[in-house]
């Protein structure tokens, strides 16, 4: 029995065709996955990945799309709430590329670099839960919630720091 949510492919194994896989979370690795993503509760999780591999140019191609249901908290009320999440994502691997070949290389750093496969290795879940990670929200709230904080105190002092309180005497 699978004791985390992984899905580990050997690049080597994988063929030159399209190839579909279908991710879905049980109980336990919807745990997991709550505390990896640090959030107070993950209610679903399903993702629909492809790859295909180009050998020719040595690239991977992994796309595909996800959907993610999350319990919240709102940073603004402190209520928790339900949120939904369907991103799309499309990642490349270079399968001759390592650490080492991406540092010699001159980077333009307006083009993305293909990810490099460590260990001839990939983990579809692992892409699966990065991309997700990537669309949560720092400070979640609840739709339409919106934080106004008015300091009193601070507006009081600069009042009557006002230079120009002294010109309104003086007209007077």
């Amino acid at each position: 029995m699978q004791k985390h949510f992984s899905y580990p492919l050997i690049v080597e194994d994988i063929s030159s065709g399209e190839q579909h896989y279908h991710l879905t979370a049980n109980k336990e690795n919807l745990a997991e996955i709550t505390e990896i993503l640090k959030v107070p509760a993950v209610e679903s999780f399903e993702a629909d990945i492809y790859t295909k591999l180009n050998k020719k140019e040595h690239m991977l191609k992994v796309w595909g799309a996800l959907e993610a249901t999350l319990r919240l908290q709102s940073v603004i009320s402190l209520e928790y709430f339900t949120k939904s999440y369907a991103p799309e994502f499309e990642v490349l691997f270079d399968t001759k590329a390592t650490p080492k070949s991406q540092k010699e290389e001159e980077i333009d750093f307006e083009e993305d670099l293909p990810d490099i496969i460590i260990g001839g290795k990939i983990d579809l879940a692992e892409i699966a839960l990065e991309q997700l990670a990537l669309v949560l929200e720092d400070y979640p709230r609840q739709e339409g919630e919106v934080f106004e904080w008015k300091n009193e105190i601070i507006e009081e002092e600069k009042a009557q720091e006002n230079p120009f309180k002294i010109l309104e005497t003086l007209k007077k």
